[in-house]
């Protein structure tokens, strides 16, 4: 049986440990890359290491044990 679940049908707290993991993983691969933009464009570094973790969260695959 092959359940398809996607990152809103979680709960909250699912959600947030998915979310800081997508975090870590776009800070490690792109981190300096975003971090010389904010600087050069005056932009929130937080702000932008969030939104990519939000688009990078469609590249994880979830595997669940039911």
């Amino acid at each position: 049986m092959m359940i398809h679940l996607n990152f809103s049908d979680l709960n909250e707290e699912a959600q947030e440990r998915i979310l800081e993991s997508s975090k870590k993983d776009v800070t490690n691969k792109f981190g300096k890359e975003i971090q010389r933009y904010a600087k050069e464009n005056r932009a929130d570094f937080e702000t932008m290491i969030e939104e990519e973790a939000m688009r990078n969260l469609y590249s994880f695959q979830y595997h669940f044990k039911i």
